[in-house]
C-alpha cells in the first residue's frame, strides 16, 4: 500500500510540472505574441531558444548542373607500350590529374576524363592522357564502351580531341571562360581514382594562372584555378558553372603528394573551342603570335626600366617578320590591353592571342614613356604568314639538311603514333650524312617531343655541349637513336 501511494505521488508531481511549464511557454504572453520575462524582475528577458522562429537554409544548389552535365564525362582508358613523359613527374609542387594503376611487361594502362562535345561523339581531353598511346577506350556514363579515335593533338595547349562511333551521345555545350568570375561557384566532373561519375563543388580562386608545367614551345598557360576537389584521374574532365556550361578542362593539381590538397587547374574552355575548332578544320592548331618577346611587368622591372606603369607586359624584343613592327609597336612599350581586355600578366596576353588566327587584326593599347598609344596589328604564324597551315604540308629545315611533313594517317595508324615529322626528301646536309634516310619519322630531338616545325626550331636553337640526338622511327617499324656533332 505504501508503494502505491509513492506511485502515485510521484505521478501527481509529474502533472503538476507539465501544467507549469505548458503555462509558462504556451499559455502566457509568449504564446500571444508577447516576450515572456523568465528572469523574475523587470531586466533583460529570456526567450527559451527552442521556440525562436528558424530561417530555412538556402546555400548553392548544385542538382541542376549535375544532371545536366554528368552524362557527357567520360572514362577514358590508355594503354602504352612504355610509360610518356609529359605530365608524369613534374618539377615543384603542381602534378598531373593521370592515374597509371597498374602496368607489367613494358604495357601500362592509365586512366582519365574526357568531355563529350557533340552529339556525335566527339570528345576532348588532355593529350598527356592519350599521349604515345596505342590504344584508348572510352566508357559513357550509361557503361557503353567505345574504341576512340584521336583526331588531333595540341601539346602547347595540353589538348586532345577523340571521336567515337555513336550517335545521340549526351554533351556539355560551351560556356564562355572570358565571363567566368573569381568567387562564383564551379563543379568538377570526372573519374577521379578510377571512380566514374564523381561530381565536386568550390569556388573560382584565380584566373590567368601560369604554373609552367607544359614544357613545350609556345605553350600557353592561363589557367582557371578552383578549390574544387579533383584528384588523379580526373585529367581531361570538365569543368562546369552553376548553368551546366563547360569553363574548362581539368588538367592539373597542386599537390606534394599527388593528391588533391586545395588547388586545382582547369584549361579556359575559350581555348578549348579554338583548339577544336582548328582540329577539326585544318589537322593543327593554326597558332597566331603578335611578334614580340616579352617580360612581366613587376617592381624590379619598373626601377631597371624606370617604367611609367606598374603593371602590364613589357616588350623586350620586336621580330622583323611579325605584325608588331609592322604596326608601329616598338622595344620598350608596355601592353596595357589588348581588343579591351585588360592585360596584366604574360598568362592573360597568351590566353587572348590564342583564341586568334593568323590574319586576325587586333587592337593593341601599350604605354610608351608614359602615353597611351594604341595600335592595329595583324597576327601572323612563326613563319611570318598569314597563310593558313595544314597537315600534311611539308617544309624544308636547311639546319638538317631535310623536307619534313606531318606523319601521315596512314603510318600514325601502324604505328600507333600521336604525332611526329616525316623525313620527305634529303639534301646534303647534317641528316644524310649521319645516315638517316628518306621516310625516317623524327619523334624527339634532344628529348623534346616534335610536332612541328616550331618544336624543330625550338629544340635546334636550345642545344647544350654541340650535341644532336634525334630519335625516332622508320615505317617498318624499327626504331632508330641518331647522333650528330656541331
Amino acid at each position: 500500500m505504501k508503494k502505491v501511494i509513492q506511485v502515485l505521488a510521484i505521478m501527481a508531481l509529474s502533472v503538476l510540472i507539465i501544467w507549469g511549464v505548458k503555462s509558462i511557454f504556451f499559455d502566457g504572453s509568449y504564446a500571444n505574441g508577447n516576450k515572456t520575462d523568465l528572469s523574475g524582475s523587470s531586466g533583460a528577458e529570456i526567450i527559451p531558444t527552442s521556440y525562436l522562429p528558424v530561417a530555412p537554409f538556402s546555400g548553392p544548389d548544385f542538382t541542376t548542373a549535375a544532371e545536366k552535365t554528368v552524362h557527357g564525362v567520360v572514362h577514358i582508358r590508355s594503354e602504352f607500350s612504355a610509360r610518356t613523359g609529359g605530365y608524369d613527374d613534374f618539377f615543384g609542387p603542381f602534378r598531373d590529374l593521370f592515374g597509371y594503376p597498374y602496368g607489367g611487361n613494358n604495357t601500362y594502362t592509365g586512366f582519365g576524363s574526357g568531355v563529350i562535345i557533340t552529339n556525335d561523339g566527339y570528345i576532348i581531353t588532355n593529350n598527356h592522357v592519350v599521349d604515345g598511346a596505342g590504344n584508348v577506350n572510352v566508357t559513357l556514363n550509361d557503361n557503353r564502351e567505345f574504341e576512340a579515335t584521336v583526331i588531333g593533338n595540341d601539346p602547347s595547349t595540353d589538348l586532345a580531341l577523340l571521336k567515337i562511333d555513336a550517335d545521340n551521345t549526351p554533351f556539355i555545350g560551351f560556356g564562355n571562360s572570358d565571363n567566368v568570375k573569381i568567387g562564383e561557384w564551379v563543379l568538377a566532373v570526372g573519374n577521379p581514382f578510377n571512380l566514374t561519375s564523381t561530381v565536386t563543388a568550390g569556388i573560382v580562386s584565380a584566373k590567368a594562372r601560369n604554373i609552367n608545367i607544359l614544357g613545350t614551345p609556345g605553350a600557353i598557360e592561363s589557367f582557371i584555378q578552383t578549390d574544387a576537389a579533383v584528384n588523379m584521374g580526373n585529367s581531361g574532365g570538365a569543368l562546369v558553372n552553376m548553368n551546366g556550361e563547360l569553363i574548362g578542362v581539368n588538367a592539373a593539381i597542386a599537390s606534394n603528394t599527388g593528391s588533391y590538397a586545395g588547388y586545382s587547374f582547369a584549361i579556359p574552355v575559350n581555348i578549348v573551342r579554338k583548339v577544336v575548332d582548328d582540329l577539326l578544320n585544318f589537322g593543327l592548331v593554326q597558332r597566331a603570335y603578335l611578334g614580340v618577346t616579352i617580360r612581366e611587368v613587376d617592381s624590379k622591372l619598373v626601377k631597371e626600366k624606370d617604367l611609367d606603369i606598374a603593371n602590364g607586359v613589357y616588350i623586350e624584343s620586336v621580330s622583323e617578320t611579325g605584325g608588331a613592327r609592322d604596326s608601329g609597336m616598338e622595344e620598350g612599350d608596355v601592353i596595357v590591353s589588348v581588343d579591351n581586355h585588360s592585360v596584366k600578366t604574360n598568362a592573360e596576353l597568351l590566353e587572348i592571342i590564342g583564341q586568334h588566327n593568323p590574319g586576325d587584326v587586333v587592337s593593341v593599347l601599350v604605354n610608351r614613356d608614359g602615353t597611351d598609344k594604341e595600335f592595329r596589328v595583324e597576327l601572323r604564324n612563326q613563319q611570318g604568314s598569314t597563310a593558313v597551315e595544314k597537315k600534311g604540308d611539308d617544309f624544308f629545315m636547311s639546319d638538317l639538311g631535310a623536307t619534313l611533313e606531318q606523319v601521315p594517317d596512314e603510318d600514325i595508324k601502324n604505328l600507333k603514333l600521336t604525332g611526329g615529322l616525316k623525313v620527305v626528301e634529303l639534301q646534303d646536309g647534317m641528316l644524310k650524312k649521319g645516315g638517316v634516310q628518306k621516310g625516317f619519322i623524327i619523334l624527339k630531338i634532344n628529348g623534346l617531343k616534335i610536332e612541328n616545325k616550331q618544336d624543330v626550331d625550338y629544340a635546334l636553337s636550345n642545344i647544350k655541349n654541340g650535341v644532336i640526338r634525334i630519335e625516332g622511327i622508320y615505317p617498318n617499324g624499327m626504331r632508330m637513336n641518331y647522333g650528330f656533332i656541331l
